[in-house]
């Protein structure tokens, strides 16, 4: 594999809440990730993630959605039996 692209934003998701699910989250389990699908990330939540972290490129503002802040959100999965929190973080190249 050859990236040619340099990824200029970063993201951290951790579960802040957490019902029995398959993957079996708890609260305070964190995925950190660029572009790639975080290692043990929920596939099915997967593309709801995917969603907010394009919001972040393309230079949104996560408070316009609901969120805490121009780059934070909390957002459930697709199940509807966890919460994360998710953090856009620019990398300054």
């Amino acid at each position: 594999m050859n990236k040619t692209i340099v990824e200029d934003w970063e993201f951290i998701i951790t579960v802040t809440s957490a019902k029995p699910c398959r993957m079996g989250y708890e609260v305070g389990d964190t995925f950190y990730c660029k572009y790639e699908c975080p290692s043990g990330f929920c596939p099915k939540t997967m593309a709801v993630l995917h969603s907010y972290c394009e919001v972040a490129r393309g230079g949104g503002d996560y408070q316009l959605l609901g969120g805490n802040a121009k780059n934070e959100i909390n957002f459930g999965c697709a199940d509807g039996t966890v919460q994360f929190n998710l953090v856009a973080k620019k990398i300054n190249l």
